[in-house]
């Protein structure tokens, strides 16, 4: 690969995914991570290092712009931050105690990765359906935050398991934690669960980055190509959600999604 090639492809691709993010508020690692291992080449774990950094530089930008309105509930993205956090590090602690040599923990990487995605898949097909169960389910009163009761501990093993998710795949804090808190906690108003999901998975998908590097799997070039792109992209992304009807968006993600696990998977 040139290098007048590497900067020409990756900040394009960065823009798409940048695009694609802007449009739906998901794609970032469930895209991106296949992009990168299977069209690119990359090895699955840097490739999952690196995205996860360049999902937390592009995510801190909608968080911050999300907690300035109002749009973050601190007692849910408090439980959230915690829970992900120790998940995140129980799972990179297991897998590299384990000692595995880089093709084994490679190939780990790529099924996590595959079986992520359809499950993001997934979770995007059920969005209609979940968005009709939360107004049958929402009370007359909507909510600001949880409760200390309402349904923690659920919430806590949500956070647990994407965070451990997150670290082999670098996909799940988006349309799987979205979807899940939907569910959870239907009486919060949608803008502030997705505004909580965006602000919780930014330290997540820091920290989880930053282990990866400690460990060798960063290319700092790649990242930095990548976010050249991307910035103006999720601009505008977020100018054309408004003209592209969700279900196009939404069936377009969900085919590249299928199809990226299909071919990980196998």
């Amino acid at each position: 690969m040139s290098d007048l090639l590497a900067n020409i492809h990756l900040p394009l691709i960065g823009l798409l995914i940048g695009i694609i993010v802007g449009l739906t508020g998901v794609g970032g690692g469930s895209l991106m991570t296949p992009i990168l291992v299977g069209g690119l080449g990359v090895p699955p774990a840097i490739a999952v290092g690196t995205d996860l950094l360049f999902a937390a530089i592009t995510k801190s930008f909608g968080a911050l712009a999300h907690w300035r309105v109002g749009n973050v509930a601190k007692r849910l993205l408090t439980v959230l931050i915690i829970a992900s956090l120790s998940g995140a590090g129980i799972a990179f602690a297991f897998v590299h105690g384990l000692k595995p040599n880089i093709d084994s923990l490679n190939r780990v990487i790529r099924t996590a990765l595959g079986f992520a995605l359809f499950a993001t898949a997934l979770a995007l097909l059920l969005r209609p359906w979940l968005l009709s169960f939360r107004r049958a389910h929402a009370g007359n009163e909507p909510a600001h935050d949880i409760t200390r009761s309402q349904r923690l501990w659920p919430t806590v093993v949500l956070g647990f398991a994407i965070g451990s998710v997150v670290t082999l795949s670098s996909v799940g804090a988006g349309a799987i934690g979205v979807t899940a808190l939907l569910l959870l906690h239907p009486a919060l108003p949608i803008t502030r669960i997705v505004g909580t999901d965006i602000a919780y998975a930014v330290p997540l998908t820091a920290a989880a980055g930053l282990a990866h590097a400690s460990v060798g799997h960063l290319d700092i070039a790649l990242l930095a190509a990548l976010l050249v792109g991307s910035v103006p992209g999720i601009l505008i992304g977020a100018r054309l959600s408004k003209r592209v009807p969700e279900v196009a968006t939404r069936s377009l993600l969900v085919g590249a999604l299928g199809f990226a696990g299909v071919k990980l998977v196998a």
